[in-house]
Order: structure tokens, then sequence, then C-alpha cells
């Protein structure tokens, strides 16, 4: 079930985007390595809450977040990992885990990893496993309007 808000989306602004599909593919790396790119490329979401609110941070597909980090850069709130029942509903256009890096279009605020936005183009999911989203990083932040983080650090 691709998302149907994103597509709506790039369709009504007239984004150039490329819609691939690949064999189904759950971690971001994995997706990387099917759609044939480099894990910083792959924009992957990873569902936060900031002091009890939902948030998107969009980080590399090859990288971490640094949860103590993220502490520090939204003022000492307490920030964890939002658990799959604090988001699946929201996301009800999307198969749990292939969320797109479009938080505004859930009502979710949405920060991006200054390592991602470095980059001209990224790849996301569509809302599934099996379809990949690649558009220009300056389309994606028109878009977006994400608020740029340094939250992400290598992979260990």
């Amino acid at each position: 079930m691709p998302a149907t808000r994103l597509h709506a989306l790039l369709d009504e602004h007239g984004i150039d985007h490329e819609v691939h599909e690949h064999p189904h593919a759950v971690s971001a790396q994995r997706l990387a390595a099917a759609e044939g790119v480099s894990g910083y490329l792959v924009a992957k979401p990873v569902m936060v809450s900031i002091g009890g609110q939902l948030a998107m941070v969009v980080i590399p597909g090859a990288e971490l977040l640094d949860l103590e980090r993220a502490r520090e850069v939204f003022g000492g709130n307490e920030v964890r990992l939002a658990e799959e029942a604090e988001f699946t509903e929201v996301f009800d256009d999307c198969e749990l885990g292939a969320e797109p890096p479009f938080g505004h279009l859930y009502g979710i605020p949405t920060f991006l990893d200054e390592d991602l936005r470095a980059q001209q183009r990224i790849v996301c999911r569509d809302g599934t496993h099996t379809h990949t989203v690649t558009i220009a990083m300056t389309d994606y932040l028109r878009l977006a309007n994400p608020e740029i983080v340094d939250l992400a650090h290598g992979a260990a």
C-alpha cells in the first residue's frame, strides 16, 4: 500500500521523482542494497517521543540516532524511541516500518539530520517495503520543511 498522501503531495507540486520497485526490504541498509545506492542516500525516518510528543527524525540509513545528543538538542526533554503502538494508526496509508520521511503529512514535526541534508538526492520508502521514491534534496526541503539537526552518528 503506497503512501497515497506522499504521492498526492508530489503530484500536486509537480515534483520530479522516480519510483522504483525492489524485493521486500525491511532495514534501511537492505533497502540501499536493493536500490544499488549508498546507505547514506537513504532517508530513514526514526519515530521518537520528545517530552511525550511524537516526532520524526530523518537520518541517513547507514547511521544511527544518537539519543544522548537528541536530549541535548531538544532542551533536556525526555527523548526515547517511540513504540510502534504510538504511531501505527497515525500512518494509516503505510505498512508498519515503511513510513515516508514527510512527518508533516501526518501532523508530526520532522527533523532532518545535517549529514543527510548534505546529499543532492535522497531515496525514501513510499509507504511500502517494496517501493521507493527518489527526489532532489531541494524538493524534499521545500515540501517537508524539516528542522535541521545534528543527531546521527556512524553505525558501530
